[in-house]
């Protein structure tokens, strides 16, 4: 363990009981919506997490400390605290613990809280990606980099739409990151179930999925993996409505200067409310299966 990580007591007794754990991010608390649905879905999205056999860690930084498993009054912290808590991929954290502050943990950040507590399996909305217009800008999330050398699976609803598919599946298969979908030969497109981009390995089960896990891992094959597991059928948009909206954000985007770690918050804030909302009601709903799902891959992992 780290000097700097404090777990929980309900992760802490997983752990030293063997039980299955599924990670969390809290950038979606700070960052995702407002107070106090923001701390609401958090709860909700760790009590799917319960009902489905497996123990949640939400992850974060509080007052310069790395948690593996938060209070309600922490998640009350970030919920309430909102854009102003600093939102942390890697070359953030020895700030914000240097400097004792509260941190919002992307899936880069997350992913590595994650391995430092022995937590192999992490759910989240969608992963970050190459941006649109990266051939100049050279806009690629950390994200991308993380998966290629922590160990931690990642389930998700496939890449954000706001990005460019092709380049992240691209970069993907140069790093030696496997996309595995989830009963699905297609990349999910976080609110559509499907893209004109294909996965790696269709696999039918949880179990075909922790068998995957467990040979690479075991023959020293460092990275995670990128689980795609399709949004609900009821709670899928329609992509020519989403896509209208995702081009006109990015043409704000580009007015208004938005660019690095900013350009995602505010893409997906736009998005929501070009859509009237129906973005982040999809958004909530398909993090729900993500957890779902990464619960079941967490309890097989254990057997």
């Amino acid at each position: 363990m780290n000097d700097y990580l404090d777990i929980s007591p309900e992760v802490a007794h997983a752990i030293a009981n063997n039980l299955p754990i599924v990670a969390l991010e809290s950038t979606i608390i700070s960052h995702g919506m407002p107070w106090p649905e923001n701390a609401q879905t958090a709860r909700k999205v760790e009590q799917v997490v319960r009902d489905n056999g497996a123990v949640p860690a939400t992850i974060a930084i509080i007052d310069g400390r790395l948690k593996a498993g938060l209070s309600e009054q922490e998640i009350n912290t970030l919920g309430q605290a909102g854009q102003s808590v600093i939102k942390c991929s890697r070359r953030d954290l020895p700030f914000v613990l240097a400097t004792k502050q509260h941190g919002a943990t992307t899936v880069a950040a997350t992913m590595i809280i994650a391995e430092m507590a022995g937590i192999k399996v992490f759910a989240t909305g969608g992963i970050g990606g190459v941006h649109r217009g990266a051939q100049q800008t050279f806009d690629v999330s950390a994200d991308l980099q993380e998966l290629a050398k922590t160990n931690v699976a990642v389930v998700c609803a496939g890449i954000k739409s706001i990005l460019d598919l092709a380049l992240t599946r691209e970069y993907l298969e140069t790093l030696g990151v496997p996309v595995l979908g989830y009963q699905t030969h297609s990349l999910p497109a976080f609110y559509a179930r499907e893209s004109d981009q294909t996965v790696d390995f269709n696999l039918s089960s949880a179990e075909d999925i922790s068998d995957f896990l467990k040979a690479k891992w075991a023959i020293a094959l460092d990275g995670g993996a990128v689980i795609a597991n399709p949004i609900p059928e009821a709670f899928a948009m329609d992509k020519n409505i989403i896509d209208g909206a995702i081009e006109q954000a990015l043409q704000e985007a580009e007015e208004q200067n938005v660019s690095g770690k900013n350009s995602t918050p505010f893409l997906l804030s736009r998005v929501a409310e070009l859509t009237g909302g129906n973005s982040l009601a999809s958004n909530i709903q398909l993090v729900f299966n993500n957890a779902t799902l990464a619960a079941k891959i967490a309890k097989e992992l254990k057997n």
